[in-house]
């Protein structure tokens, strides 16, 4: 029988998932992942090195898909943030993975830096502002697309709504805050204000 190594790894990526999401980085349990994935323990620190690495693959992974499922739109942040915002809602288990690395491992990983600035130096160069602003607006439309599931019960539960229509206007109103967001951008570069001004600074420097 030939030995396939990426199955085995793709099993152990599958069974940690599940127990990162259940149980966060603290709660999560070594052995019992391997038990789940069919494999001895060891094969964790052979392919992974350690368990928190294992998570950050593990987060890793799905972002990846995340990040194919969304591509980025630098020309139009509002879409962005509400297909965002759907793909986060059609998969709380992401949004709930997130939230423990917030909470346990609140340092950003290589991955998670590159591609925040990555983002923002295409909103720089779009619409002519520096990468703190940019970095701060990008934030504050992936913070949006996240607020649903992060409130989802204080917003959903005493108002007994099933029907769908306080999600879709929770949507609405993000999609709308993010797009005044990138309207004050664009006409403080056209007035040439402090956006404007802070920008032409740093590339004359």
């Amino acid at each position: 029988m030939t030995y396939d190594s990426s199955a085995t790894r793709a099993r152990l990526l599958a069974a940690a998932h599940d127990e990162f999401v259940r149980l966060g980085f603290a709660g999560a349990r070594v052995g019992r992942i391997a038990d789940t994935a069919s494999v001895n323990k060891q094969a964790i620190y052979a392919y992974f090195g350690s368990k928190a690495a294992l998570f950050d693959a593990v987060l890793g992974d799905r972002l990846s898909i995340l990040a194919d499922a969304v591509p980025f739109t630098p020309d139009d942040l509002p879409h962005y943030t509400g297909a965002l915002f759907d793909a986060l809602t059609a998969d709380p288990a992401l949004q709930r993975l997130t939230q423990w690395k917030m909470l346990e491992r609140p340092e950003a990983s290589d991955q998670e830096r590159d591609a925040h600035l990555s983002k923002a130096g295409e909103l720089a160069k779009h619409y002519g502002v520096t990468m703190p602003v940019a970095m701060d607006v990008l934030m504050f439309a992936i913070s949006a697309a996240q607020s649903w599931n992060m409130t989802a019960d204080v917003i959903r539960n005493p108002l007994q709504d099933t029907s769908g229509d306080r999600q879709a206007g929770h949507r609405a109103a993000l999609v709308s805050a993010v797009s005044a967001v990138i309207a004050e951008l664009t006409r403080a570069n056209l007035r040439g204000g402090p956006v404007a001004a802070a920008t032409n600074e740093s590339v004359a420097e």
